[in-house]
């Protein structure tokens, strides 16, 4: 029971961290209609400039990763607006936004590997402490990672339901026309989402980078997947479906090292996927708009 019980925390971890990386990418595509396959190399970004401002500006990590994560936002917008938004005010097709998105990556990823090399590196954090809730035992960081995530999770709730940027941004979801015809800033909105993005996408790299202690260039590209396999299961385009399928994906590949060696857990998202696709192709929830 004590071993099903930590599987069961360790999966809470995994799908906090799943759910903040999932969000940004599925909200990217509800207003886009396009996805961003260099978003895995945002995450590895993020969390290497969380480290560089650690190490070399001796910043509390916590308060490295706020910079951090708002220096994404930043950085996603303008790879939006100098390298995407030409191509989409052309209106050339979804697959060649697709391939550049591609070669963003391969060139993000190469890049990466040239400033900050291939060696693992890992966050400075405080004393770990554990804390037992029961069944579960959780380190101070895990809770932090925990918090977080639920903190965001709210934030994003707010900010769709509540504020008129919000609405906005479903609207777009529903149709990107209609949402110009009603007097909608659509090049606005779309900006505000790359932002928001980016923010999700670099701080879902540090708390993962936080998770696994230490990373290397290519950890947020593998984790790509697992991204993936989260926003389809709950829904392409809908941020509660993403934060559904990052709960059902974290358990799930956690919980399954019980029962399997636990190098490939992984595998369990792809069977996840795969299931996911034949069965209910929507996913779980389906949405009258994608980010509805």
């Amino acid at each position: 029971m004590s071993v099903l019980a930590q599987s069961v925390g360790f999966g809470l971890i995994t799908a906090s961290v799943l759910a903040l990386a999932a969000v940004g990418l599925s909200l990217q595509f509800g207003v886009t209609n396009y996805i961003n396959f260099a978003y895995g190399e945002f995450l590895t970004i993020g969390a290497y400039l969380a480290w560089t401002l650690s190490h070399s500006l001796h910043l509390n990590v916590y308060l490295s990763l706020v910079v951090a994560t708002l220096i994404m936002g930043v950085f996603a917008l303008l790879l939006n607006r100098l390298l995407l938004r030409p191509f989409t005010k052309k209106g050339v097709p979804l697959l060649f936004l697709l391939v550049v998105t591609f070669g963003l990556s391969l060139f993000l990823s190469n890049l990466t590997l040239a400033i900050w090399g291939p060696d693992f590196q890992s966050l400075d954090l405080p004393r770990e402490v554990p804390h037992a809730f029961g069944p579960f035992l959780f380190t101070t960081s895990q809770l932090t990672i925990i918090g977080i995530a639920a903190v965001a999770m709210g934030a994003l709730h707010i900010l769709l339901t509540r504020t008129e940027i919000g609405k906005a941004m479903r609207a777009m979801s529903d149709s990107v026309d209609l949402a110009q015809i009603s007097g909608i800033d659509t090049d606005r909105i779309t900006s505000f989402t790359w932002l928001l993005s980016g923010c999700l996408a670099g701080l879902a790299g540090i708390v993962l980078a936080i998770n696994i202690t230490s990373f290397q260039p290519n950890f947020g590209g593998e984790f790509l997947f697992v991204i993936f396999a989260a926003v389809i299961l709950g829904g392409v385009g809908s941020p509660y479906g993403a934060m559904l399928g990052a709960l059902v994906i974290g358990l799930a590949t956690e919980m399954s090292a019980v029962l399997i060696n636990s190098a490939y857990k992984n595998d369990v998202a792809f069977a996840l996927l795969i299931l996911t696709l034949l069965l209910r192709p929507q996913g779980i929830i389906r949405m009258a708009g994608k980010a509805a």
